[in-house]
């Protein structure tokens, strides 16, 4: 049976142990605190029944939630496990202290990835004696209902290392993407990050609302984007294909980046966006729609493992 480590036991790890518990992993977590274990594996028996009941639990909760058992000591977690998941704070100084003791205290072989949505595993492996079984693994919240997994190695990152981890992660349910060179945000946040600028944008501008803002997408791109990426919607969107499309509209979206001049996320735009939520959503029913979105995307989950690809 593979072992998997995961380090760190807030909403990423807990998500990360029911991924690799649910392929039939042994999974053991750590936490330097002690009450963040046990509020993951209470949170893991409590989400995995809603899985099953969603038909994205093949076993019975109780027979995968019995893979997953705490360790008292990070020696104790990493000592066995042949990938180690880490989901430490997002700061450079954590992370390298952190992987210093992870390097000293796993098996040789073991492959050390990080959970960082941002911080490229250059920035804290270097000075490592294995440096070279250290990358990213950076997943999409939450992880065991959106499978895409971001791989992103280091320089120094031995490509075996990256064969490795795409194949276990197919193999733990995950979809893994390759990273072929280290960027600030990696690739999907790069994306991500492109939308959210052109979506503040068009709300300063006085545009569109920041509730159609939102309708745009869950109503029109959403939809397309649940099952096909942006090339493949291009390429079925003119009848000669991408090429076809690219003619048509190429001058037009080059005219379209012109236009798009960066431009700083101000104060007072962001607190007309905060606003603006707030006003359809009150703070105290955060946690609330978090489920609902939960339940949605379990829905989808359910409803995309039934077709076709």
């Amino acid at each position: 049976m593979t072992q998997v480590a995961v380090v760190g036991a807030g909403l990423i790890g807990r998500a990360w142990s029911i991924v690799f518990a649910r392929a039939g992993f042994d999974v053991v977590l750590w936490d330097p605190y002690p009450q963040q274990v046990e509020a993951a594996l209470a949170f893991i028996s409590e989400r995995l029944p809603e899985l099953r009941e969603a038909g994205l639990l093949k076993e019975a909760p109780a027979t995968v939630a019995a893979r997953v058992r705490p360790a008292t000591t990070l020696p104790e977690a990493v000592r066995d496990a042949e990938h180690v998941q880490e989901n430490g704070p997002e700061q450079v100084a954590a992370k390298q202290a952190l992987f210093a003791e992870l390097d000293r205290a796993a098996r040789p072989d073991a492959v050390l990835a990080s959970s960082s949505s941002g911080i490229p595993a250059s920035a804290y492996t270097g000075d490592l004696t294995g440096r070279e079984r250290c990358l990213v693994a950076h997943p999409v919240n939450p992880p065991y209902l959106i499978p895409l997994v971001e791989l992103c190695p280091a320089p120094w990152t031995d490509p075996a290392v990256v064969s490795r981890t795409r194949a276990l992660m197919a193999a733990a349910g995950q979809v893994p993407a390759t990273v072929n060179k280290e960027m600030d945000g990696f690739a999907l946040n790069r994306l991500q990050g492109a939308l959210l600028a052109e979506a503040f944008r068009l709300v300063a501008d006085g545009v569109v609302s920041p509730a159609d803002l939102d309708a745009l997408v869950k109503h029109g791109l959403g939809l397309r984007w649940s099952f096909m990426g942006p090339l493949e919607t291009i390429d079925l969107n003119a009848p000669g294909g991408l090429k076809d499309y690219c003619e048509r509209y190429g001058p037009l979206y080059a005219e379209l980046q012109r236009q798009m001049t960066p431009r700083e996320w101000d104060a007072t735009l962001i607190d007309k966006l905060h606003s603006a939520r707030r006003s359809e959503l009150p703070a105290n029913m955060q946690g609330v729609r978090q489920e609902w979105r939960d339940r949605r995307l379990m829905a989808l989950l359910a409803h995309k493992a039934t077709q076709p690809d």
